[in-house]
């Protein structure tokens, strides 16, 4: 296969590694000799034309920057197919015989839709959540981890100076990768999963008197955004025990911030690897991670595949709390 211009492009929600990612795919293209060009916005800006040339200059001093230099949106034009003919339009004008397209499942599927019409596409999986299935590891989760575990390390100080009951909601939105892994590192009294069938009385509120009766007088609960809500656990946690709760919520704290030597090593070789991919004339391809090697798998294959909590993880947890 012949590729002689690279559009890249970010969609969905940002992630902290992006950039190093749009380095990579750039940096690869260049060393080929093949041109890239970056695509502000997303498919928004496929559909616009908001394109520019990128080079080996224009992406210097980036891998160490969070968020993303194209910028990101979710394209509600690009859900139909007059949407979907007008990328295609702007791809054929300008010459852009290949898509990166770095994201989650919404970006994939945008991705296959191109592919149907002739163009060449690799995504790269780059969500906090590390929802995607058919990959271990998503670009941003260990950056968005690390957020989060050294956020929710400063309130257990001061938790644990007035004896209180803290409960911190993280982000994950229908996924508990997230809170589960953080509230692994921070030694959580209790982490709430939508994975999870949730036994209020034996996932919180016994976990909280085991640990007074085992005289702690400071407890820590993670929730997972698509559990519940800080506030409605809090509630039903002051109902059960009388207590009167701290409720954090990180919010969009956790998508920003200076990606992890992780996240910038992984993300580097994922866009290398996008790049190889399609000059060995391989598309509508997604890169991910498995068994702790890259490879790469068909669009198709990737979005009907699911994976979930392991197990071990609520194990591990069980026995750290006692319960």
């Amino acid at each position: 296969m012949s590729i002689k211009r690279i559009g890249v492009l970010t969609s969905g929600g940002d992630a902290p590694g992006m950039n190093p990612c749009v380095r990579a795919v750039v940096r690869t293209a260049t060393f080929h000799g093949i041109e890239c060009y970056g695509i502000r916005r997303g498919y928004n800006g496929l559909i616009a034309g908001d394109i520019f040339k990128l080079d080996e200059k224009s992406v210097s001093h980036t891998i160490n920057r969070g968020g993303t230099i194209l910028y990101t949106a979710r394209s509600k034009e690009f859900m139909d197919e007059e949407g979907q003919k007008k990328a295609v339009s702007t791809c054929k004008f300008l010459g852009l015989d290949s898509i990166v397209a770095i994201g989650g499942d919404g970006t994939f599927r945008g991705a296959r839709a191109l592919s149907k019409y002739g163009i060449n596409v690799v995504c790269i999986p780059a969500t906090i959540d590390n929802d995607i299935s058919c990959t271990n590891y998503s670009i941003g989760f260990d950056t968005a981890a690390n957020t989060a575990i050294e956020c929710i390390d400063k309130l257990r100080d001061t938790m644990q100076s007035h004896e209180r009951c803290s409960v911190v909601e993280v982000m994950g939105r229908n996924a508990g990768f997230l809170a589960m892994y953080v509230g692994l590192a921070v030694g959580a009294t209790a982490v709430l999963v939508p994975e999870k069938p949730i036994d209020f009385e034996h996932d919180v509120i016994e976990k909280i008197r085991q640990a007074r009766l085992n005289g702690f007088s400071h407890y820590m609960i993670v929730v997972a955004e698509g559990a519940a809500t800080a506030s409605a656990v809090a509630a039903k946690i002051k109902e059960a025990l009388d207590l009167d709760p701290r409720v954090t919520v990180l919010g969009h704290i956790q998508r920003g911030g200076t990606p992890t030597g992780r996240d910038r090593i992984n993300a580097t070789k994922m866009g290398y690897l996008a790049v190889e991919l399609l000059l060995a004339g391989k598309t509508n391809r997604i890169v991910c991670t498995h068994a702790g090697s890259f490879t790469d798998i068909d669009i198709d294959e990737g979005l009907v595949m699911s994976k979930s909590i392991q197990q071990m993880e609520v194990d591990v947890l069980d026995a750290m709390t006692g319960l």
